[in-house]
């Protein structure tokens, strides 16, 4: 049986994009399953972060900007103020789910990169339907589950998971009984993964 690997993100947590890296190296030639799972930092009617404030510029230039050049990977602090809610996108990404978990991880990735590669707005329906369009969702079949609400209660039933696991940051990794929060090496989360093998039983 494959490891079954649980990621809880946020799509405007830019430490979610930089953990992408590590996970993807650490899991080559292994046996393991990945499922990205919700987590929202400030929902609503919390009020979500603005870039023009100091707090933002600070912590990307202290923590954010050095970690994303360590891993190579390309990323920019984004000028949507405020920024946005991410139910909806989750919402859509329960959607993507119902095409095939392939289809889940090219949504999550997507919804990644608009926000903090292009500075997408991935709170407005407009921008979610193009992006969905873009990896190959049918955009009229996703505008509507998203404008009727089809996949809310699916969005809720997986916060309810991470409540229940005492997730309360991100990235956190769920490797069998592991829980690791924030962003870790590849030999760190290869070491966690064989662990999850050795102790699964038998069958």
């Amino acid at each position: 049986m494959p490891v079954k690997i649980e990621v809880y993100s946020d799509y405007v947590c830019p430490y979610c994009l930089l953990a992408k890296a590590p996970l993807q190296e650490a899991v080559e030639g292994q046996d393991v399953e990945i499922e990205w799972m919700p987590f929202e930092l400030r929902p609503y009617p919390e009020p979500t972060l603005l870039p023009e404030d100091p707090y933002l510029p600070t912590v990307w230039n202290r923590s954010v900007y050095p970690m994303a050049a360590s891993l190579g990977v390309e990323i920019k602090l984004p000028t949507v103020s405020p920024q946005p809610y991410t139910a909806l996108a989750f919402e859509g990404y329960q959607h993507a789910k119902t095409h095939g978990n392939e289809m889940a991880q090219a949504y999550n990735d997507r919804m990644l990169r608009a926000f903090f590669q292009e500075n997408q707005n991935i709170g407005e329906i407009d921008v979610l339907t193009r992006l969905a369009e873009e990896i190959g969702l049918e955009p009229a079949e996703f505008r509507q589950a998203l404008e009727e609400g089809r996949y809310r209660a699916a969005h809720q039933q997986a916060l309810q998971r991470a409540r229940e696991l005492g997730v309360h940051s991100v990235p956190t990794f769920v490797i069998g009984d592991r829980v690791l929060s924030g962003v870790h090496s590849v030999d760190t989360l290869r070491k966690a993964i064989q662990s999850a093998q050795a102790e699964a039983p038998l069958t």
